[in-house]
């Protein structure tokens, strides 16, 4: 290492003990140990561009091993990013612009939100299939519109978490050749060496899976991380560079599993001076070292970024309708608003919402060409497939992605392929499966990305598959998880506002489910109306006393119960209450005005009723798991028919 890089590389490792020291909290290990590898990265590498955050052909680095924030802070601020040593004093503090994990949109510079291990590598190779996609849609010869890499910096615990290996296997299966990991490997975890816990072959591993791997035996030789990361992204396939660090270099107690989360303590820290012989005041970082990072990391990116906007203006000329098409990727203009000749479906036709779901989808593929996504090896079930054919190493502008059976890694790969940019992922499967990447939904509502979750199967409809295949918590648990729009359309006027308003440009995910089950098209429900996410459908009187709030499927069991009042001379109106999400963004006035007080109501949902008590004094749910049986016999064994309700809201009264 040469005494500039080594001069540079102690200031970032002092100053990022720095601010855990200060705030008392946080992980000096991975900073201190992996300082060489970002230092060689951004000096040498990643073309970013501090002036124009959002470039859209600059690098993406993603700090998949996201307890490791302290160091990203200090690169970003050097590479002269809106963070100040200010920002630095305060990490980890109420209302700091430096969160114990990096945060999306919190600070510029930061990709995404990461933290939960695995799932910055996993959305990495969203990142990565995006750039693909886009590099073969747009490049011509001369015009390399796309043309970057994707890098990512992981951690023992990232490569053991399973949503990792299935997005590297994809990643591998797809050829992802720009994407390039670099594996902290210091042989240590919290609670023991990683010896203890796994005797994995990482070289052998990541070479099954497709990728190429390399090696770097001394994890503070900037000149032979800088060699091998040139290999790398060389490489005709995703690469690995396992680079062997000490955790917590330089610290009294290197090497040992206590530097990965304990602060040093003021002591520590004057050793950890010393050792570096590093002699400076607190967060003191000298003018050779700023000027250094101005030099090899800002000036570098802001010329490159020069240059790409350079030749856009040449690609313009040449190619003006590619031109056009690409200014509406780049700055998202999509707008599905404008949309024409959508899917239209009659009253008293019946269909299951699964099929409506799919139709519209493919509808909207063939408008919207940034939709990109697949099912979890369930398309023929769900009915949700991306268009342009099947996305492959030989067939790049394919925007169906089989993912197979990985939801784990489907949900952080879609969220990925929106984080890019212009692009909107999605992914499917059997909604009691979203479970499996509930991490990526709640990620994807954390960052407040407009990623589509489409799924089907939404209840104990389904049958004889049994309770391991009927969702019943599903629906409530997801509605309580902010900022993310669920969705249960009752039939195709409110699947097509569901679908449409999923395609926006929103500040929240949407998690939409349909039915297996024939649902009727109803004259009750409102395309404009499923967008305020509660609404009137059936009154029977404006002032009515009673009232049933159903959503989906239970919709038109509702209105059939409420007409049966209505006979008698009983008024009951029906709310229809597709996404209690967008209801709560309406007015109060609108609000009242759909549920006004002293009303009593009853909620009618097949799944969990604790959340539907915020709406109505009583439920008619299911609160128990369910049964394997046919269909035709579900709704009469859990009092989901027309008598049933008729019977229990009449007691009621």
């Amino acid at each position: 290492m040469s005494a500039m890089d080594n001069f540079c590389v102690n200031a970032i490792r002092v100053v990022s003990a720095e601010e855990i020291t200060k705030a008392k909290s946080g992980h000096p290990g991975i900073a201190l140990g992996s300082a060489p590898i970002l230092h060689t990265l951004f000096t040498r590498h990643l073309n970013i561009n501090c002036e124009d955050e959002k470039w859209y052909n600059r690098d993406r680095f993603v700090l998949s091993a996201g307890h490791g924030s302290a160091l990203l802070y200090v690169m970003l601020l050097l590479s002269g990013f809106n963070i100040t040593k200010e920002d630095l004093k305060q990490f980890r503090q109420k209302d700091s612009r430096t969160p114990g994990h990096p945060e999306y949109r919190h600070v510029p510079g930061v990709e995404m939100t990461t933290g939960p291990l695995g799932q910055g590598i996993s959305t990495a190779v969203g990142m990565a299939i995006a750039e693909k996609y886009l590099e073969a849609k747009f490049n011509k010869p001369n015009f390399n519109v796309i043309d970057n890499h994707t890098y990512v910096l992981v951690g023992d615990g990232d490569l053991q978490e399973g949503v990792s290996m299935e997005a590297c296997a994809i990643a591998g299966h797809l050829n992802l050749n720009r994407l390039v990991v670099l594996y902290d490997s210091n042989d240590i975890q919290l609670d023991s060496e990683v010896q203890a816990t796994t005797s994995d072959d990482v070289k052998q591993k990541f070479e099954a899976m497709g990728w190429d791997y390399f090696r770097v035996n001394d994890g503070n030789d900037c000149e032979e991380i800088d060699r091998v990361i040139k290999l790398a992204k060389a490489s005709s396939k995703p690469a690995i560079v396992e680079i062997k660090t000490i955790i917590g270099y330089g610290a009294p107690n290197s090497g040992e599993k206590s530097v990965h989360g304990k602060p040093l303590s003021e002591e520590d820290l004057q050793t950890l001076r010393k050792n570096l012989n590093y002699d400076f005041d607190s967060f003191d970082i000298p003018d050779v070292v700023i000027n250094f990072y101005k030099k090899n990391v800002r000036e570098r990116g802001y010329n490159a970024c020069s240059e790409w906007n350079e030749m856009i203006s040449y690609f313009a000329n040449e190619h003006k309708e590619d031109y056009d098409l690409f200014l509406k990727f780049m700055y998202n203009s999509f707008d599905p608003d404008k949309l024409t000749n959508l899917p239209h479906y009659e009253v008293g036709t019946s269909k299951a919402t699964r099929n409506i779901m799919g139709e519209i989808l493919n509808d909207l593929s063939l408008k919207l060409p940034n939709l990109i996504g697949g099912s979890a090896d369930l398309s023929s079930s769900t009915m949700v497939k991306g268009a342009d054919g099947n996305l492959s190493s030989s067939n790049p502008l394919g925007r169906n992605i089989l993912f197979g059976v990985r939801e784990h890694a489907m949900g952080a790969i879609a969220n990925g392929i929106t984080l890019y940019g212009g692009l909107r992922g999605f992914g499917s499967g059997f909604f009691v499966f979203s479970d499996y990447l509930r991490p990526a939904i709640r990620l994807a509502a954390i960052m407040g990305i407009p990623t589509m979750f489409l799924f089907s199967h939404d209840s104990v409809c389904v049958g004889e598959d049994g309770p391991t295949h009927q969702p019943v918590e599903q629906l409530g648990s997801f509605r309580l998880m902010p900022n993310l729009n669920v969705v249960r359309p009752a039939d195709g006027n409110e699947m097509l506002a569901a679908m449409v308003n999923a395609c926006k440009d929103n500040n929240y995910p949407s998690l939409i489910v349909s039915t297996r089950q024939p649902l009727p098209t109803l004259a009750e429900t409102s395309y404009e109306k499923t967008l305020l996410g509660g609404y009137l459908a059936y009154v029977a009187d404006k002032n009515a006393k009673y009232a049933f709030i159903a959503t989906g499927s239970e919709l038109s069991l509702c209105i059939e119960v409420a007409k049966k009042f209505k006979a008698e001379g009983i008024n009951v109106n029906v709310v229809s209450m597709p996404s209690t999400f967008l209801f709560e963004k309406q007015s109060s006035e609108y609000k009242n005005s759909v549920l006004p007080k002293n009303q009593i109501r009853m909620a009618v949902e097949m799944g969990a009723s604790a959340p539907w008590y915020k709406y109505a004094n009583y439920v008619k749910g299911i609160d128990e798991f369910g049964a394997s049986m046919p269909l035709k016999e579900i709704h009469q064994y859990y009092g989901f028919t027309v008598d049933d309700i008729y019977i229990e809201f009449k007691n009621i009264m």
